[in-house]
This record gives structure tokens, C-alpha cells and sequence, in this order.
């Protein structure tokens, strides 16, 4: 058997063994709430759906200040917008 032949099998047998354990993709995913419950979970916290077109340097030092915080990238969106608006 070829080398190349030999890798292609041990690849789709680790890949059988990953489907075999629930995991397409081979690691820990965490469970996903359903679109209707995560909508009911955003209008309780008083959330409102609001998609906005910013220039990449913007999202970029947005994404950066988030993980310095530790926070997500709606938590720390929603900060600098009420500090600039309250000014």
C-alpha cells in the first residue's frame, strides 16, 4: 500500500471514530439553545436585534477590548456606544 493510501485511511478512520462518538467534528460543543429560546432569552433582558456596518479597524479594536476585558463583543459594544452617547 502506498504511503499517501495508507494516511487517507487513518484519516477517515479517525474520522469515523469522532462521528461514532456524536461529534462531527471531533471536540466538546457546547449545546446550542433553539432560535426560539434564545429570542425569548434576549427579549427578557430587554435585548433588541440591531445590525450596524462598521469599518474593520473599528471592529478590530472592539474585538481586542473585549478579550482584555473578558467580556463579549455585544457586552463591550453596547459600553463604548452608552459612554459615547452619554457625553
Amino acid at each position: 500500500m502506498k504511503r499517501g493510501e495508507l494516511e487517507k485511511r487513518q484519516g477517515n478512520k479517525l474520522t469515523n471514530q469522532m462521528r461514532a462518538d456524536g461529534n462531527v467534528y471531533g471536540r466538546a460543543v457546547a449545546p446550542e439553545l433553539d432560535r426560539r429560546a434564545q429570542r425569548d432569552r434576549d427579549r427578557a433582558l430587554g435585548l433588541v436585534p440591531f445590525a450596524v456596518k462598521l469599518p474593520q479597524e473599528v471592529v478590530k479594536a472592539l474585538q481586542e477590548q473585549a478579550i482584555q476585558k473578558g467580556v463579549g463583543l455585544n457586552e463591550i459594544t453596547a459600553e463604548v456606544l452608552g459612554k459615547g452617547l452619554a457625553k
